[in-house]
């Protein structure tokens, strides 16, 4: 077909997700081209919240470097507080700590973020590969496909037609995007509710941008008088901890998102049954409902009167309603047609999960993608089993994010006083004992580490501890200078990694020795002789020192010092064995979303567990 361009993958949207997926095929070497019908990325904050999963995503792309000098703050606290009242020093009833490093990425639990600088910084890192090409004010508006290609043709900013093909089409352009609503609803793709236990709601989402008043030109302002500097009167009105309001009548989430010197502020309210959303959003309403959250009783002042921050130094950058609801799609693709990201689902605004379980779906995706349009571009059975496989393993970490928000929507939308009461006591008495309290306040987070459970088709083995999303420590060069496992790991940007996890330095040899007598590993892009080692223990005899591919475990007080921990907080119960004691192997076969394909003790574990990474690659074995 002469007029029409080709390439391996279209991506239809260039928001965070189809971004990240780019990024990511682009690493792999695997050309894209990213159609996305804005001009330009929009101004408009809308998600503000980013876990750990999702910042190591970032880091996977390069971008470490601008998360906390850019893109965004790291969330301090949750703070849960009851009550029908307007008071944010409220103390909570619970309170959740995501400055620490209690989980498994070596990342601290959320960032708050500015999304068009997120995306901005995700284009940046798709334009660092050849094989990625964006194309802005690109309008689908035809697509079909047969057994070997998606045909897609898409009208430019001067309404020309072009037409483009590839072997794959993936719809990242959001749940009312032309790939699933104009495409693939015909073909019995549709939304479906994933749990009986959340309903759908209207919220208001407002967005703030705030400007200090000074003495200059707030010179009336009361609380001047009493000594307070324009930043302590921010941060008396605007409190840097995130806070869930559960109250009963009308609950709210509100906090400071973006870096600290933005001054952007979020609120969200909840809009009761018989209220109209858009005129819930209206600045009448908004200074009903929002402002007497930032007015402050003359009492805790001893002044005779209240105080409001000066409404002259707000300035609304968003306020409209908009509908949550916990809803996936029953199939995610559809022959060559796969959906990504909010085109496949749908989340609650609670557990800052909808970017997140986007970057997770990319990653997920990329590696697959890569592997068939290598191995198996027109191999119609091979590219529906590992689809199949993705959907479902995909599924069961949607479930546990999905239990997570729903969690802390139950808490924050809980209508009947004595429940909620009931709930307060509950926590109150868990928090008595320390342990359990210091279990609540880092919210499990050592726990989330993700194990598949394997059904057929699925990339691992079970056996060898297989389905583990891969752990991420810290680690120190020959040069001393401090690394993340994941950047020496994935540094090559293969299918598959393979790293080798050892005790002590000594053991160097012997384990090289192994390595470099599974001459298959060539076969899966794996270079024997660039392998990296992980060591617990550099020995005093000079095994291993100076030598470019082994690295020793960092402590916590090392990364520190580092350049890697400038602007976050230091990396509070970060476990620097947490490598050995989750993964639980020497040889260890790792895909290219982070998870584990094999963790292997001995060398007849490691020639099986390579034989059968092979036997994926090729679809031999599923």
């Amino acid at each position: 077909m002469q007029d029409w361009e080709t390439t391996d993958v279209i991506i239809c949207g260039c928001g965070p997700t189809g971004a990240a997926l780019s990024a990511y095929l682009g690493q792999m070497g695997i050309p894209n081209v990213v159609l996305e019908k804005e001009k330009d990325i929009t101004t408009d904050p809308r998600g503000i919240a980013l876990d750990e999963d999702g910042i190591r995503v970032l880091q996977g792309v390069g971008l470490y470097d601008s998360i906390y000098t850019e893109i965004g703050t790291c969330m301090t606290r949750f703070n849960f507080v009851s009550g029908i009242h307007t008071d944010l020093k409220k103390d909570p009833f619970l309170a959740l700590d995501y400055s620490t490093t209690a989980g498994g990425t070596g990342h601290v639990g959320f960032i708050c973020h500015k999304q068009p600088i997120l995306e901005k910084k995700l284009r940046g890192a798709m334009g660092v590969s050849p094989s990625c090409n964006l194309r802005s004010e690109a309008t689908v508006v035809d697509l079909r496909e047969d057994d070997q290609w998606t045909y897609c043709t898409y009208e430019d900013s001067k309404g020309d037609r072009h037409n483009i093909r590839a072997r794959f089409f993936i719809g990242t352009d959001g749940k009312t995007g032309y790939t699933r609503k104009q495409y693939l609803e015909r073909k019995g793709v549709h939304m479906e509710k994933v749990t009986d236990e959340f309903y759908d709601e209207t919220w208001v989402a407002l967005n703030w941008h705030i400007t200090l008043p000074t003495p200059k030109t707030h010179p009336n302002f009361p609380l001047w008088q009493l000594g307070y500097t324009p930043e302590q009167v921010y941060d008396l009105f605007f409190p840097e901890e995130f806070r869930f309001l559960c109250n009963s009548y009308r609950p709210a989430v509100c906090g400071r998102f973006g870096l600290p010197d933005d001054r952007l502020w979020r609120f969200e309210f909840f809009v009761r049954p018989d209220e109209d959303g858009n005129h819930m959003s209206s600045r009448e309403m908004i200074r009903k409902i929002v402002f007497p959250y930032i007015t402050h009783s003359g009492n805790r002042y001893q002044l005779s009167e209240d105080i409001q921050f000066p409404e002259d130094c707000i300035d609304i950058l968003r306020s409209r309603p908009f509908a949550f609801s916990a809803r996936s799609c029953n199939v995610w693709a559809k022959d060559r047609v796969v959906l990504c990201g909010d085109s496949a689902h749908v989340f609650p605004p609670f557990g800052g999960q909808g970017i997140a379980s986007g970057f997770r779906d990319s990653l997920s995706l990329a590696w697959r993608l890569s592997m068939l349009c290598r191995h198996h571009p027109s191999d119609t059975q091979a590219h529906h089993k590992v689809f199949e496989a993705w959907y479902l393993e995909r599924k069961q970490q949607l479930e546990k994010s999905l239990a997570s928000t729903i969690q802390n929507g139950k808490f924050v939308t809980e209508g009947q006083p004595l429940k909620a009461a009931a709930r307060d006591w509950y926590f109150w008495l868990v928090q008595l004992v320390p342990s359990w309290k210091r279990q609540l306040e880092l919210g499990n987070r050592r726990d989330g580490l993700v194990r598949y459970t394997h059904s057929d088709g699925m990339p691992f083995m079970p056996d060898l501890n297989g389905g583990l999303n891969l752990p991420q420590v810290y680690c120190k060069d020959a040069s001393g200078t401090v690394r993340f496992t994941d950047d020496i790991i994935f540094g090559s940007h293969g299918i598959f990694q393979l790293f080798v996890y050892l005790r002590s330095s000594k053991e160097l040899q012997a384990a090289r020795e192994v390595v470099n007598g599974a001459k298959q590993l060539s076969e899966a892009g794996i270079v024997a002789d660039k392998v990296p080692f992980v060591v617990e223990r550099m020995e005093s005899d000079g095994t291993g020192h100076g030598d470019a591919n082994v690295f020793e475990l960092a402590n916590g007080e090392t990364f520190a010092q580092s350049p890697l921990c400038h602007q976050r907080p230091d990396p509070l119960f970060y476990d620097q064995y947490l490598l050995r004691d989750q993964v639980r192997g020497k040889y260890v076969l790792v895909r290219g979303d982070r998870f584990v394909f094999a963790a292997c003790n001995n060398e007849t574990e490691f020639n099986r567990a390579v034989r059968s990474m092979l036997g994926y690659i090729h679809q031999t074995n599923v």
